[in-house]
């Protein structure tokens, strides 16, 4: 694909993220989309073939986004609560630095739109369940600890406490910033969160 038509597609998908954060609510059209980016409607299709085209376009670039980053995080960190700490705050941040695709991930851009596309935003979080499950599940072995309650359950402790704050802060508006209170809030939610494990015990 020739680096002008990159640009082209970048462009469309900067535009629908602009409108998505303008028009909360609003219903947006591929007709308002091609007069926000100066194309014609034809352009535009020649481009992406339809409107969920273009909404896998944007999850496509949070899921490069934010999953890129959580390889460096996890390379860079040793242990396990420092480790979901940064996953966490990431996504936060994430959101508030780009509030169009947070609606995106909270779905309320995505009413009407097809099954498909509420498939990929429930892959996407059961991805990052699956991931923080992995980090507590190595918890064990590199730091003898593991969480004090079910495995399951405490990862998605972690994440749930994470998508409260993203639905608030799409429900606000974008008023209530995601990261807002989380350094205070965090060592309250990990407090007591991790036990000695049995490996501990053994040594």
């Amino acid at each position: 694909m020739s680096s002008e038509k990159i640009n082209r597609r970048q462009q469309i998908l900067q535009a629908l993220a602009h409108m998505l954060e303008a028009s909360p609510g609003a219903r947006i059209t591929t007709a308002a989309l091609a007069k926000e980016v100066g194309f014609s409607e034809a352009a535009l299709y020649r481009h992406f073939p339809s409107k969920s085209k273009m909404f896998e376009g944007l999850i496509e670039f949070i899921e490069e986004t934010i999953f890129s980053r959580i390889k460096i995080i996890l390379q860079d960190e040793p242990t396990a609560l420092v480790r979901c700490q940064k996953i966490l705050h990431l996504v936060l941040a994430f959101c508030e630095r780009n509030p169009g695709i947070t609606r995106l991930l909270t779905g309320d851009a995505l009413t009407g739109e097809t099954e498909r596309l509420h498939s990929r935003i429930l892959q996407l979080f059961d991805r990052l369940e699956t991931q923080l499950k992995q980090i507590l599940r190595e918890a064990e072995l590199r730091e003898q600890l593991r969480p004090a309650i079910p495995l399951t359950a405490a990862a998605n402790l972690l994440l749930a406490s994470a998508e409260g704050r993203i639905v608030q802060y799409v429900r606000s508006g974008f008023k209530r910033r995601p990261t807002e209170f989380w350094a205070e809030q965090w060592p309250v939610l990990v407090a007591g969160f991790f036990r000695e494990s049995a490996l501990a015990a053994q040594n």
